[in-house]
């Protein structure tokens, strides 16, 4: 390694000698360096342990030194995190690209074993319980076993990635959720590193984008595509232009009454309204001193939602206490102290602010109660108006299904009165289930989950939602019969600590009983509506309601038969599932009755911050981390005893309908191809604005119709046996079925319709999007996707882009990207466009019809020339920009994606 500036230092700390690369003495050199904001303190400390003069070359460690704050990104660095972490349904299909990567490598000559991590990666299992089961004391062993059933394929190939990987080990199922896993125990904040002798900031990527949840520990981290892992896992560095810092003042302190998830919800609107996607933002401010390390970690928890690659918090006593709350090893906890103070990344009352970007302010004492919904996280609404809400977003659905079916909305109306509240608008069915009989409505909530690391790594917020159970159930009161419960912390520290306060008993009162360690509600993994319930909500075609404490609502995530889903906090989960509808105001009516016939309203259940504060200290301590993160690689007794194959090379079962050698590296040659033509394209879904990446990749159930229910029925797997797609990830013959499959999307290309459809150009045949693109694969025609803005919100799934290619889109044209799904395009090779500021599909008037043709696409290039031809011959022709951003990603795009370019280059260097 190259030390241009001189920075690499010595300190000596609990008697260990460390060699560090002083930002300090850079500082000197830099005056400028001394006002950077943490994060870019972060950034500009893994440049100088990485300069090479390759990778890394001095001109970009003065670049990032002497930054400017309000300049428009333009200088690419490459970032080299510290380890990798992944989840099972991103992991299993990073582990199947590593293992097809060495077959690959030994067909050009290589050696197999060349295809390792070459830093840390661990894999929590954790997407895989589904919630089967519910308000029982039987529901954990139940959906663990379910589990293990479904995932054994899947489970023993990763035991076998553990044994056949270096540096690769796996959290086994049923111990917690990746994140919560990540901060609890994975996370290092500093490492010291005995081998090289090097002390250094612990920073990551992961395969979920909600890897961002470490930034409130202080660890630099962010989410990227399964694709992008890999590459990291073997070496590549993340390149990426040095980020602007938006940096976000706290004052004051949380009211009573509020909790850390309104404070999420508030900050995420904010944001979202300020526009912050591709850059970091970082919060600063005394309000610190009085924002508990979990309250950090909830906000850092959801920078994907507010558009953020991170949402950092610097390092401060909040985060060494937080250290040994976790039982971390008291060298560790010593190191990260001295560590953080002589690189100047230490936060101490009163500093100078840094140098941002630009900057918003919060006094938290101002943030309200408050949900967010019906389908995006970003639109918060506050407690008091969630009545209105609700009534003003279900009117136009009851309108259309009322006109549907020949009637006025006055009739409609009339009809419904007398249900649940009295003032309720919309339909009813009458349902008997569990011997009782009751009418379910529009607005009747029949999910109510406390679910997701978002809120259930949050003491505070766990204890509150106990707290209310606790007093609901001593006041006689019940859980509605139509409400789904269900309780999935992310980790066993949860259940330790409300057994020690006494509250599981209260929650499984009202059917919030442990159902498993994992994402479950949040991800999609509801499970299945009690039958009678389903029935009556499809048949009377109902807009039903569930309640979350997750992180994602879009359409269709949370269940297929629930179109209103709304975030809040676990005691607002449980308050709701108490109130049975989302058609109520809280803060006015009550919630039900005592066993007297009282009312009861939400504020003779609320605790008090005193009363939650007092919970904590004395139901909370770091033997319970020690306990639960003791064995934590172990697994269970099926785990142990999974039958495990053996050897460097995966041997691939051609009657796997979990694990398959993916056809990414099928005729590969060691030399790159040039860039091929895009010509005589059709569009295969023409799309509007906000479509997200759970309407791309395929998650969720799968049904016995669809290409992908087909495709299982012809293996032999019948319906009850088909898993979710998230669990099908290593077999590309179901997800490229399932891409663009879900439920809810809507393709102009064929209207009228809802779903994975469209029509076959020139034909006009109306058919599965998947039947359209094998039919256009057979006649030799590229495809491309015309949508309008925000293009791939959401999770970083890397199969909205694996799916893409292997329908056979080369191109994807929209008016804007979210970040990581673009950088997943490109890693793919597929190529993203962006209309020109102030054109779309639907201001050229393209209806999707047409054939288009693609001129000038060269390496480096900055625009495209699209010639649109429509039936009538006349054409339509725009500019469009690539967004292929830096000269590493045209590397990555040549090549026909960042696997092909490592796999590539691992070769020649054999």
């Amino acid at each position: 390694m190259t030390d241009s500036f001189g920075t690499r230092s010595q300190f000596t700390v609990g008697g260990r000698r460390f060699d560090y690369f002083s930002l300090k003495k850079l500082e000197k050199q830099f005056p400028s360096v001394a006002k950077l904001p943490y994060a870019q303190k972060i950034l500009l400390e893994n440049l100088l342990r990485h300069e090479d003069g390759a990778n890394v070359t001095a001109d970009d460690v003065k670049a990032l030194a002497q930054w400017e704050a309000t300049a428009e990104p333009a200088t690419e660095i490459a970032f080299t995190p510290a380890r990798v972490v992944l989840q099972d349904f991103t992991g299993v299909p990073a582990v199947v690209d590593l293992a097809a990567m060495r077959d690959a490598m030994k067909n050009l000559g290589g050696s197999p074993a060349r295809i390792n991590p070459q830093s840390p990666a661990e894999l929590v299992i954790d997407h895989s319980v589904m919630v089967d089961e519910y308000g029982s004391d039987k529901a954990f062993d139940l959906n663990a076993k379910l589990e293990f059933n479904r995932n054994k394929e899947r489970y023993a190939f990763l035991r076998w990635g553990q044994g056949a990987f270096n540096n690769f080990k796996v959290v086994p199922p049923d111990t917690g959720i990746v994140h919560q896993v990540n901060l609890e125990y994975l996370a290092r904040v500093v490492f010291g590193n005995t081998d090289t002798g090097l002390a250094y900031p612990d920073t990551l990527v992961g395969t979920d984008s909600h890897t961002t949840m470490i930034n409130g520990v202080g660890v630099l981290g962010w989410g990227v595509g399964g694709i992008e892992a890999e590459a990291a896992m073997l070496g590549q560095p993340i390149t990426m232009l040095i980020p602007q810092v938006i940096g976000f003042r706290l004052t004051g302190k949380l009211a009573e009454g509020t909790t850390a998830t309104d404070l999420v919800l508030t900050v995420t609107e904010m944001l979202r309204a300020k526009g912050v996607v591709g850059k970091f933002v970082e919060f600063y401010g005394e309000g610190l001193a009085d924002l508990a390390l979990a309250d950090r970690a909830t906000i850092a928890n959801m920078a994907p939602e507010y558009g953020a690659t991170c949402g950092i918090f610097p390092v401060d006593e909040e985060t060494i206490r937080y250290m040994e709350l976790t039982g971390r090893d008291a060298e560790q906890i010593e190191l990260t102290r001295e560590y953080a103070k002589a690189q100047g990344l230490w936060r101490e009352a009163g500093e100078p602010d840094a140098n941002y970007t630009d900057a918003l302010e919060l006094d938290l004492s101002t943030v309200q109660p408050s949900l967010a919904g019906p389908k995006r996280p970003q639109d918060r609404v506050l407690l008091s108006d969630m009545q209105a809400t609700y009534r003003r977003e279900v009117k136009p659905f009851i309108e259309a299904r009322e006109e549907k079916a020949g009637k006025s909305m006055a009739e409609a109306k009339e009809e419904s009165e007398g249900g649940i509240p009295s003032q309720s608008v919309g339909g009813t069915a009458r349902v008997s289930y569990k011997e009782h009989d009751f009418d379910l409505h529009d607005g009747s909530v029949v999910i109510a989950a406390i679910t997701s690391c978002t809120n259930t790594s949050n003491p505070a917020v766990m204890l509150a939602a106990g707290l209310v159970a606790r007093n609901a159930v001593a006041r006689g009161m019940q859980v509605k019969p139509w409400v789904k419960t269900s309780l999935a912390p992310g980790s066993k520290v949860v259940t330790e600590y409300l057994e020690k306060a006494g509250l599981d008993d209260d929650l499984d009162q009202l059917g919030f009983q442990l159902v498993g360690y994992g994402c479950t509600t949040c991800i999609g993994n509801s499970g299945p509506l009690p039958e009678p319930i389903g029935d009556a909500v499809r048949e009377h075609n109902l807009n039903v309601a569930s309640v979350l404490s997750g992180n994602r609502n879009f359409e269709g995530r949370v269940h297929g038969d629930v179109r209103m889903n709304f975030l809040a906090s676990p005691p607002l989960v449980v308050a709701y599932a108490l109130a049975g509808t989302i058609d109520t105001d809280l803060t006015h009516d009550p919630l039900g009755q005592d066993a007297e016939g009282n009312d009861i309203y939400l504020a003779d259940l609320w605790p008090s911050q005193k009363e939650i504060y007092d919970t904590i200290g004395t139901s909370l301590n770091s033997e319970m981390f020690k306990h639960s993160y003791g064995d934590v690689f172990a697994g269970d007794s099926r785990w142990q005893n999974l039958d495990v194959p053996e050897g460097e090379i995966y041997a691939w079962d051609a009657d796997s309908t979990y694990v398959q050698n993916p056809p990414y590296f099928e005729g590969m040659t060691v030399e790159v191809d040039d860039i091929p033509a895009i010509q005589g394209a059709r569009c295969l879904a023409k799309l509007g604005d906000s479509i997200t990446t759970d309407h791309i990749s395929p998650a969720g159930a799968i049904t016995k119709d669809s290409p992908a229910g087909q495709y299982l029925q012809e293996q032999g797997v019948s319906p009850s046996d088909f898993n979710s797609y998230g669990s099908r990830r290593g077999n590309h013959e179901v997800m490229m079925r399932g891409t663009f499959a879900n439920v809810r999307l809507r393709n102009q290309l064929a209207p009228g319709t809802e779903g994975g459809w469209t029509r076959h150009q020139p034909s006009g045949d109306e058919m599965f999007i998947y039947d359209a693109a094998m039919k256009y694969k057979d006649e030799g025609t590229p495809l491309v996707i015309l949508a309008g803005k925000e293009y791939g919100t959401g999770s970083s799934r890397d199969w909205a882009a694996k799916g893409t290619l292997l329908l056979g889109v080369k191109a994807v044209i929209a008016e804007s990207f979210e970040r990581i799904h673009r950088s997943n395009l490109v890693g793919m090779g597929v190529l993203p466009l962006q209309f020109n500021e102030g054109d779309s599909h639907e201001s050229l008037s393209l209806d999707g019809t047409e054939t288009f043709d693609i001129d000038g696409l060269t390496s480096g290039a900055g625009s495209v020339h699209i010639t649109a031809t429509k039936e009538s011959g006349e054409t339509v022709t725009f500019d469009a920009r690539v967004r292929i951003d830096t000269p590493k990603e045209w590397d990555y795009y040549q090549n026909g994606g960042i696997l092909h370019y490592v796999l590539r280059q691992l070769a020649k260097a054999a």
